[in-house]
């Protein structure tokens, strides 16, 4: 992203902002509940428009997009959300199925496959005929994970992904995601649960008054917090 305006309504979300995520690299994006996150993250998979600037995912100018290129935008990541976004009357399998299709996967062998080999890097195997509601909140967000990996995505983008977990569910979680991270994906992970941050250490992008500040080290982004805050972390 580079010089990327964003007003909503009145209110002015983004100015200037400059963002680059790197290959395989695992980043969070930080700041106060209404800041804009939310709204970052759209501009990426297309549900915003940028008033100024430039959006590059890989050669793509996302920002150029029309909405019928969105679904082929998407296809290149994985979007992950804090309320799970699977269908109730389906089975698990039948939830990855559904997207697979929409992707245009047709080949049943490879769809058996992949939905096999997606569900064994979120360690779901064993559950591909069990419905939402007979799994934990933990559970249902690993397969919102592994529908999330079906196209083998560049970038998977995590908008408050432990927000409805306890702290065992959001550490086994955040564990999955280091994994996939350490397959080459590139993972950025939009949370308020900053202590995760010190398990699975990663590259932090503070967003504060339409900007964003930078943080290589964990360490750094907490002796900020504490500076302004007066806050033990």
């Amino acid at each position: 992203m580079t010089g990327i305006d964003l007003q909503l309504g009145k209110k002015s979300i983004l100015q200037g902002l400059e963002m680059q995520l790197r290959k395989g690299e695992f980043v969070y994006l930080v700041g106060k509940t209404g800041v804009g996150k939310s709204s970052l993250l759209k501009l990426i998979y297309g549900d915003n428009k940028a008033d100024e600037g430039v959006i590059l995912l890989g050669e793509t100018r996302v920002d150029k997009a029309e909405r019928k290129d969105v679904p082929h935008i998407r296809r290149k990541l994985g979007i992950v959300f804090q309320d799970y976004q699977l269908l109730p009357d389906r089975t698990v399998a039948q939830n990855i199925l559904f997207a697979l299709k929409a992707t245009g996967w047709k080949q049943k062998a490879q769809i058996r496959r992949r939905i096999s080999e997606v569900l064994m890097q979120v360690g779901m195997t064993g559950k591909a005929h069990e419905r939402p509601h007979t799994l934990s909140g933990g559970e249902q967000q690993r397969v919102a994970i592994a529908r999330a990996l079906i196209n083998e995505p560049v970038l998977m983008i995590a908008d408050e992904p432990t927000g409805n977990l306890d702290p065992e569910a959001s550490y086994h979680l955040m564990n999955v995601m280091r994994n996939i991270n350490r397959s080459g994906t590139t993972i950025l992970i939009a949370t308020h649960e900053y202590g995760l941050m010190r398990h699975f250490p990663g590259r932090i992008l503070e967003l504060e008054d339409t900007k964003l500040k930078e943080y290589h080290q964990v360490e750094d982004f907490f002796a900020a917090y504490r500076s302004r805050f007066g806050a033990t972390t």
